[in-house]
């Protein structure tokens, strides 16, 4: 058994590596040849934490396991980051554990990945102007993913408390991108790509603020009643998401589903666009929408590749179990 430490990922795996893993998985589920398992997600009744774990078996890259972690609201007074998430894998051969990974930077990048794969297949290939609505911890790892996507010329912003877009504007210098920060209505008016990442359960972005054309990706935290953008929007919206079943439960499209604004029939998953059975995007004019909810077998195909490199550069490190 290999175990490759927190502390190693970020010298092992690109944004490339994290998003071919995810578009692969993507095709695969929609293939029918991967699987997610239901998903656990409890309160613990200590510390505030909650709990759970996902998992699945991808019959193509054989990809088996699961990741074990949840959100533990006091850490960062100890020093620690608040989400906390180790993945397992294990041999489909023999169900012996084939490795033990250190989740919490894989999380980051698998999630952001996602959304710069939705980009790729749905936003326009003319699309220049990106925003960002939130300003938390997944916000820099989503500018730096999706930011590759397209040629964008500028990036403008919006968090409900404006002084902690700083962290943005520095990662937007980074790239060479001019950066604004500038209320939701605005945002909707000039960008061409949105990404909403923000834990929300009322809707923040409203269908009047998003032009005709626009391609969404609404990232944030998934769980019974999230909603980051307004049902209007989602009905208006033509739908795509990682996980159909994870979608109407507890991703962005659930609003939409329970008040029968949406048939479950309109949401597509957006493997079928990488697979080529379903054409996406169908005019300039068009809002898409990608719920991404985020699935275990996202989680495992990053560490998967993970294992890969951290033994092929001698830096996992091995273990009799």
């Amino acid at each position: 058994m290999y175990i490759v430490p927190e502390h190693e990922i970020a010298a092992l795996i690109t944004r490339k590596d994290s998003f071919d893993a995810v578009e692969k998985v993507f095709a695969s589920m929609a293939a029918k040849t991967a699987c997610n398992f239901p998903v656990i997600r409890e309160a613990i009744g200590h510390a505030d934490a909650l709990y759970g774990f996902k998992s699945g078996f991808d019959r193509q890259s054989l990809n088996l396991g699961l990741k074990s972690g949840g959100y533990w609201p006091g850490n960062m007074a100890k020093g620690l980051t608040n989400h906390q998430s180790t993945v397992f894998l294990f041999d489909a051969d023999t169900g012996k554990c084939r490795a033990v990974v250190g989740g919490n930077l894989l999380t980051a990048l698998r999630t952001a990945a996602a959304a710069a794969v939705s980009v790729k297949h749905l936003a326009r290939a003319d699309a220049r102007v990106l925003g960002i609505v939130g300003s938390g911890h997944q916000a820099a790892f989503q500018l730096r993913a999706v930011a590759e996507l397209r040629p964008f010329e500028r990036i403008v912003a919006w968090n409900r408390t404006p002084e902690k877009l700083a962290s943005l504007k520095a990662v937007a210098a980074e790239l060479g991108l001019p950066f604004d920060s500038v209320s939701l209505a605005d945002l909707g008016a000039q960008a061409d790509v949105i990404v909403t990442i923000v834990s929300s359960q009322a809707a923040v972005l409203k269908d009047a603020h998003v032009k005709p054309g626009t391609h969404l990706a609404c990232m944030g935290t998934d769980t019974k009643g999230k909603q980051e953008v307004e049902t209007a929007l989602v009905a208006r919206a033509r739908l795509f998401t990682d996980e159909i079943a994870q979608s109407v439960s507890i991703g962005e499209c659930q609003h939409a589903i329970n008040d029968g604004t949406v048939p479950q029939s309109a949401i597509v998953e957006l493997g079928a666009v990488i697979n080529g059975t379903h054409p996406g995007r169908n005019s300039a004019d068009e809002v898409t929408l990608f719920d991404g909810t985020g699935v275990g077998l996202q989680d495992l195909a990053v560490a998967s590749a993970v294992v890969d490199l951290a033994i092929a550069k001698g830096v996992a490190v091995k273990v009799d179990f």
